[in-house]
């Protein structure tokens, strides 16, 4: 991990906690891995004003470009929940993919509970989106 913790912006965190208790899909095993993955790394998060915030770090509305496991690359947004639409690649927050990637920074290896495992992402690119950061 590039920051030794997870990187968060003072609004997004709060957004973030709030946002989790009131998700929907609880029952879910991946989505339940993923929210207690990052209820667990939340603990020692480092939050940051939004001026003090590293432009490589995945935030909403951040635009990650990653490897998956079998090599491929994909490029993806993350997203609030209401703007999320899989066939634009715009990610939901609080899908499994959003919550193991939020907070994490450009060339950091994600560990990911996919189907057939836990297996590692690799955040190759991390842009941050010039409009609607909040």
């Amino acid at each position: 991990m590039k920051y030794d913790a997870l990187i968060i912006e003072t609004n997004e965190y709060d957004y973030l906690k709030q946002t989790m208790g009131m998700a929907t899909n609880r029952r879910d095993m991946t989505y339940h891995a993923s929210t207690e993955k990052l209820l667990s790394e939340l603990k020692s998060a480092k939050i940051h004003d939004l001026p003090d915030m590293p432009e490589d770090v995945v935030r909403l509305n951040s635009y990650v470009t990653i490897e998956m496991p079998n090599g491929m690359t994909k490029k993806i947004q993350v997203v609030r929940p209401e703007k999320s639409d899989v066939a634009t690649s715009k990610i939901s927050i609080l899908a499994p993919m959003g919550l193991a990637l939020f907070g994490y920074a450009q060339d950091d290896e994600v560990l990911w509970q996919f189907p057939s495992g836990i297996q590692a992402v690799k955040l190759l690119k991390v842009e941050q989106s010039n409009t609607d950061q909040n």
